[in-house]
Parts: C-alpha cells; structure tokens; sequence
C-alpha cells in the first residue's frame, strides 16, 4: 500500500488529479517545484493519514480548501510560490499536530483566523508577500513553540501581540512592510533567543533605548522605517555576534555611542535621516568587519576621523546631509575597497586630497557637493578609471579641470557647476551627451559640449578673436552699462534660488538614479518602460525576483531585474550587493554586460544588456529552435562559457566563483553566441579569509550531496565535509552543462557518479540530441571531446576535476582524428568517458 508519493523537481503540467484522495494510506505528498496548475482538490482533505504535504512552487490557484484542516496529524503544510488567493480558512486552526506552515509568496488576502492560537506546536510560520490586511490575533501570545515568524510584505495594522515571544524560543522574527503601529511588544526586551528581528517600515513607536534588551545571539536588528525615539542604547554592545543593524529613518536622538566598536563582526551600520548630533566616534573606526556606514541626514558635527583608514573592508561610506567640517583627510585615501564615497551637503573645507584618486574600486559615485572645498582639482583624480558618477558642484574649486579626467572611461555623469572654473572641459568617452548644467555656471568653461562656448586654441584664431572685439567693443560698452545691473541682480538672485533647489535635485538624483548607461538611464524611465513593473513585461522569474524586458525612450532594450522584497531582506540584499560589487568589477565578451543598479527600500533592482534568445535551456526546451541550434554552434557555446569561467577563476583578482552556473544562467542571443548571467549567489575568495559560505546554487547542478524532502533542504556532500568555497564547485556545474548541450536536456540519470554496467554499454550516438541535423566527422571529433571533458568534470572527488582554465583549453584546441578504432556511431560511454 502506498505510503509516499514523492514527484517533486519534474516538469508535471495541468492540475492535481483529484483521485489522489483515494490513497488514504499516504503519509508524504511531495508535489513541489514543478509546473502543476488548477486549484488544491478538496478531496486532499480526505488524506488523514498524511503528514506531510508540499505542493509549493508550481502555478496553482484557487483558494485553500477548508477540508485541510481535517489532517490533523499534519505536521508540514507547504503551499509557497504559487497564485493562491482567498483567505486562510479557519480550519486551519485545527491542526494541533502542524509544526510549519509555509504559505509565502501567494495572493492570499483576508485577516489571519484568531484559531491560530490553537496551533500549539507550530514552530515556523512563513505568511510573507501576501495581501492579508487586519491586525494579528493577540492569540499569538499563546504559541508557546513558536522559533521563527514571517509576516513581512502584508497590509497587517495594529499592534504587534504583546506576549509574541512568551515561549521564549522564538529566533527570528520577520513582521516588516506592514503597517502594525503601537508600541514594541514588551515580551521582545527578555527575548534572548533572538537571532533575526526585522520590523523596518512600520509605524512602531517607543523608546529606543528602553524596549530592546540584550540578545546574545542576535545577527541582524532592522528597525528602520518606524517613529522610534530615544537615544541608542548601551546593550547594543553586549550584542557581539551583531552583523547588521539599521535604525535608518526614525526620530532617534543623542550621539553615536563608542561602545558600538565592541560589535566586532559588524557588517553595516545605518542610522541615517534621523536628529543624530555630536561627533562621529573614532572608536567606530576599529570596526574591521564593516563594509556598510550610512551616517547620512542627521546633525552630526566636527571632523572624519582620521583612523577611518583602519576600515580596510570599507566599500560604502555616506555622511552626506550632516555639519560635518574641517578638512577631508588624506587618510580616506586607505579605504581601497570603497565604491561609493558621498561626504556631499556638509561643511568641509581647503582642498581635495589627491588620494582619493587612490581609490581604484571605486566605482558607484563620489559626492563631494555642496561644501567650502576650494583650490585646483588633483590629477590623481583621472586614476578613478571605474568611477560612474562624479559631482564636484556647488564649491569654490579654481583652476582648470585636470586632463586627466579623459583617462576616466567610465564616467558618465561629471557636475562642476557652482565653482570657479576655466579651460577645457575634457571630453570622456560618455560625456559626449553631458548636459551643460553640469558646467555652469563657471569663470570660464569652454568645450565641444552642447551649451559651453568653443575654445580658442590656437594663436590665429585667437587674433581674429581681437579683432573681431575691438569693431564689436564700443557697441559692447554701451549696451553692457545699460544691462550691467540687471545682469548682476538676476545672477545674485538665481544663486541664491537655485542653490537649495540644486541640491533638492541632487538628493533626488541620488536617491533615483542608475548609473553606467551614457548618463541616460533613470529611474523614471524604467518605470515608464515597464509599466510600473507590468507582469506583461515579464521575461523570466526565479527565487531572486523578476526579470522584466524594458524598452528606454532611446530605443535601447534592457532587461531589468527587480528583486522580490521578503522578509529574507538581508539574503535578497547580500545577492544584490554581491551582483552588483562582481558585475561591476568584470569585463569579458561571454559575460552579460550590467549597466546599472537602484537601490531603495521599495524598488531593487539591476539593469542589463537585453539578450534576445533567453536561456539556453529555454532553447533546448523549444523544438524549432533546438533544431537550429546545431552542434557547431553547441561546441561555440561550450567553448564560450569556458573562457567566461576561466576568466572569473584564473584572471581576475582575487578569483572570483559564480556557484550557480546552469543552462538557465546562460543567455544566448540571435546568433547563439553565450553569455554567462546571474551572479547573485558568487563569491569572491579572499586570500586573507576562510571563504566559508552556506550552500548556494540549483539543485541538479550541485556537487553530489543529501537531498531532506520534508525540509527542502539540499545538503552538498562537498560542502558539508569541508564547508568552504573552491571553483571546483562550477567545474562540476559545468560539467552538467556539457551534457545537457550533448543530450539537449538535463543528464540526471548520469550524474550519480559512476556509469552502470547499462550506461557503460549506451552508445553515445544514443544519448545525442536527435533535433540538430547528424554531426559530420569533424564534429563527432569534437564531441568526444566534449564529452570526456565533461565527465572529468563530474568526478566525485574535487582534486580529481580539471581547472576551468584546463577545461578551455582543452575546448579550443584541434581535436586530432581519433585514434580510437571504434568509430562514432559504435562508441560506447564509457569508451567516450576514458578517451578511447
């Protein structure tokens, strides 16, 4: 009698056949990750024996049936990922036994029933981005078992249950994007189990400093978004393993406490836009770990701390909107891995430090706008080769603007207007198009730019220049003391209007602009293309977000890619910022080209290159276009996305490893040509670092591990023996990717690590991909090749792999006519796999 069904991670369409209720002996229903449609069948609410029931991540609508609550030994109930809509029926209540409930990622709406205070052995209870509205039942106070909690991305109101952690096991508490107001939950300050709190973009209030406790094991507080006042509290130091902590955009007063030097594994740190005074703390400096300081919009005084030097790990600094002063020390130039430098809107004084040109990695921007700088703008400025964005505006710089920004290829935006500038403006590659607002006004700015005044370079037309003033200088003096006057009072007038008016823009600029696509990517404009991310415009969909194609006002395609705000905020930021950081680094033909990134609490998202085909594996599922994919064009494209792997593994540095290579990672364009995408989940190895990471990649592609069913966790062997990150990890990926092209679908069967004796004896011509027309001999060469190579490439053991650099090699080089005497058509797998 059947006890277990497990048909999860298949392609299964059309609906769930309702004669499943008939197997009243079923313990475990796994129907997951496939492409299942229709609603649930109420009959599923016959299955009493059942225990477990996963039907997440398929396309199923409807709502819930009530019916389900009659399992009560149900002890996981997972319905993620899919266009359920309705409200959660009350008999949900009833399932005493359910320890997860997992209904993320829906179109459910209602309130959450008040019989969810029965569930008395509930341990995780994931509700996330769904369009439930209501306030939460205060019967919450009553699941005693209760470790992890996610509402974020509801319309909830109210106040938050005050005993929600009086079983005092609860660990991660997600509730942000709602609209809850009240008071923080008391039982929250004696929670010392708390690992993640997120409450961001509320409407809570209370005292900072008095309705937080001290969480020994707490990694991430985000609090941002709320009216909470009050000042920071001292405890935050006795949270040590503290990771990320934003308490952006509140009503917080008083001064940055030193003691926040003691979170030593602190990652970011924001306490932007709220009444912050006194001085940042030198103390702050020692923070080794911290790679994210957002001081921005608050009343801060004094100097930078020259000990800012010692945050080596650095890469976004902003203190801008603050009365900040002094000079803008040399020492900034130490910080080598910023990418975004904005000190704007302050009151900074003497000269730019030529070190900042030091600052090789930086790319994003660098704001220095709205001071007292003066002096000659440095050289070592035109080193800043990546950077995107520059805005010196609204200072008194004098002297010319350095030559050597025409060394600075990237740059696309460059704002000088408000100092006391002469000369040439030079020309950079993607300043053809600047605006000249960007210039103006100067003492003398002169160019080949649209709106600035040509320049006299040579001596001749400088004569001619004369001359033609002195005929024109009598009616010129004439004219000029009538208008004098005028001119002066107008020009004193708009000073002193557009100077506060620039610098709303500026905020504006800075809050809504994508950068690196000739200056002309905004924010407005990939609204507008997509409709305000209209579900039509979609063109692929993962766990990360949407892909959205979007055409700007140029005619240039794009595609966008928005991330789903969830309360896993963090994971979704860590894949932005990974993205974003590797993307901007790299430069290699079989890698698609990012233009740009926006980043804001209501909208993420990146910008790319629109590759016309889609997916590889997109291709090899359409029977017209696998047919034309041809095994030139496969061999072209394994050969491409090995030099693109190589590239990451063996030239930059340090190496870089993407972890998701697949064949729906790799985009392809009308003419078949490659290019590797997604680089969310990579990882840079630092040679000073142990490059441990949590498990990332698509199962299927994974080097051979544990797969738990019930927790739809996938546990890769490498990574759990040795729990650190090699290349050898997209090496096996890559591998798969070979025979998926040989095969035209995923190998499966021939990846448990060794051939059977029947798989040993298939014919390789078998196993072909029958659409493409039959290889002639000099690809049949090739794809021998190929296929050795890529078991190679899925040998068990890591140190038994090739290098991608070996594997590219190997690639491109001239099959020599195979000495094998076994031809082609006869050649077994195992033959093939030993190089016959």
């Amino acid at each position: 009698m059947l006890n277990k069904l497990h048909l999860d991670r298949n392609q299964i369409t059309g609906s769930i056949p309702p004669e499943l209720g008939n197997l009243t002996m079923l313990d475990e229903l796994f129907l997951h990750t496939n492409q299942i449609t229709g609603p649930i069948p109420s009959e599923l609410g016959i299955l009493l024996n059942l225990q477990s029931l996963d039907l997440s991540s398929n396309q199923i609508y409807g709502s819930i049936p009530g019916g389900l609550g009659n399992i009560i030994k149900l002890v996981f109930l997972s319905l993620s990922e899919n266009r359920i809509t309705g409200s959660i029926p009350q008999e949900i209540g009833n399932l005493i036994n359910l320890q997860h409930l997992i209904l993320y990622q829906n179109k459910i709406s209602g309130s959450i029933p008040k019989t969810f205070g029965k569930l008395q052995s509930i341990q995780g209870m994931l509700i996330f981005d769904n369009k439930l509205s209501g306030s939460l039942p205060q019967e919450f106070g009553d699941l005693i078992s209760l470790v992890e909690l996610g509402l974020s991305n509801n319309l909830l109101s109210g106040h938050l249950p005050t005993n929600i952690c009086s079983g005092g096991r609860l660990r991660y508490l997600y509730v942000s994007s709602n609209e809850f107001s009240g008071p923080i939950p008391r039982s929250l300050k004696t929670c010392t189990s708390l690992v993640r709190i997120y409450l961001g973009r509320n409407q809570l209030t209370g005292d900072i400093s008095q309705d937080f406790g001290v969480y020994p094991q707490l990694t991430e507080m985000i609090l941002s978004s709320n009216r909470l006042s009050g000042q920071i509290s001292q405890n935050l130091g006795a949270c040590n393993q503290l990771m990320v902590l934003r308490l952006q955009q509140n009503l917080i007063t008083g001064s940055i406490p030193p003691i926040i030097s003691k979170l030593s594994n602190l990652v970011e740190l924001s306490l932007d836009s709220n009444h912050l005074s006194g001085e940042i703390p030198q103390e702050i400096c020692t923070s080794a770990n911290l790679y994210r300081l957002n001081l921005s919009s608050n009343q801060l005084s004094g100097s930078i701390p020259t000990q800012i030097e010692k945050l080596s790990n650095l890469g976004y600094l902003d203190i801008s909107g603050n009365r900040l002063s002094g000079l803008i020390p040399e020492e900034l130039g130490a910080c080598m891995k910023l990418q975004s430098l904005k000190i704007n809107n302050n009151n900074f004084s003497g000269s730019l430090p030529g070190a900042i040109g030091n600052l090789a990695g930086l790319q994003i921007i660098l704001d220095v706008s709205n001071n007292n700088l003066s002096g000659v703008l440095p050289q070592q400025l035109g080193k800043l080769q990546m950077l995107e964005f520059l805005n010196l505006s609204h200072n008194q710089f004098s002297g010319s603007i350095p030559s050597s920004f025409t060394s600075m290829v990237s740059l696309s935006t460059l704002d000088v207007s408000y100092n006391d500038l002469e000369g040439l403006v030079p020309t950079a590659r993607l300043l053809q198009n600047a605006s000249s607002s960007w210039f103006l006004p100067n003492k003398g700015l002169c160019g080949n730019l649209s709106g600035l005044p040509p320049c006299y370079s040579t001596p001749i037309a400088a004569q001619k220049k004369g001359k033609m003033l002195g005929l024109l200088l009598p009616i010129v003096l004439v004219m000029g003391f009538i208008i004098f006057a005028a001119i002066v009072v107008i020009i004193i007038l708009t000073r002193k209007k557009r100077k506060p008016q620039e610098s709303v823009t500026a905020e504006a600029r800075d809050l809504f602009s994508v950068w690196n696509f000739d200056g002309r990517l905004a924010f407005d404009d990939i609204v507008r293309a997509t409709e305000d991310f209209d579900d039509k415009y979609i063109i692929g969909t993962g766990g990360y977000g949407k892909v959205y194609k979007a055409q700007l006002q140029d005619g240039q395609m794009v595609a966008v890619k928005k991330l789903h705000q969830t309360e896993e905020e963090l994971d979704d930021g860590r894949r932005f910022c990974s993205e974003m950081e590797i993307l901007t680094q790299i430069r290699q033909r079989s890698i698609v080209k990012m233009y740009g990134f926006f980043s804001h609490p209501a909208y993420k998202f990146l910008i790319y290159d629109y590759i016309q085909q889609g997916s590889l594996h997109g291709t090899l599922e359409n029977e017209e276009l696998a047919k034309e994919l041809d095994w030139q064009k496969r061999i072209v494209i394994a050969s491409d996305v090995a030099q693109a792997i190589s590239y990451l593994h063996h030239e930059c540095s340090p190496p870089i490893i993407h972890r998701d290579i697949t064949s729906n990672n790799i985009l392809l364009d009308t003419t078949f040509k490659a290019f590797v995408s997604d680089f969310g989940t990579a990882r840079i190895l630092k040679p000073d670092s142990s490059n441990w990471s949590a498990l990332a990649g698509t199962y299927g592609y994974i080097a051979p591990g544990m797969y738990f069913p019930n927790s739809n966790v996938l546990i890769c062997a490498e990574l759990s023996y040795t729990s650190i990150v090699t290349e050898k990890c997209d090496v096996y990926s890559f591998g798969v990717v070979l025979l998926e092209l040989v095969m035209g679908k995923h190998p499966r069967d021939l990846l448990d690590g060794s051939l059977s004796s029947g798989e040993q004896a298939m014919l390789v011509k078998d196993i072909l991909d029958q659409r493409p027309r039959t290889p002639p001999t000099t690809e049949e060469n090739h794809l021998a090749l190929l296929i050795k190579l890529a078991f190679s490439c899925l040998e068990s053991s890591p140190q038994a792999r090739p290098t991608m650099q070996e594997a590219y090699q190997t690639l491109i080089q001239q099959p020599s006519p195979s000495s094998c005497p076994v031809p082609f058509s006869a050649l077994t797998l195992q033959q093939a796999r030993d190089g016959c």
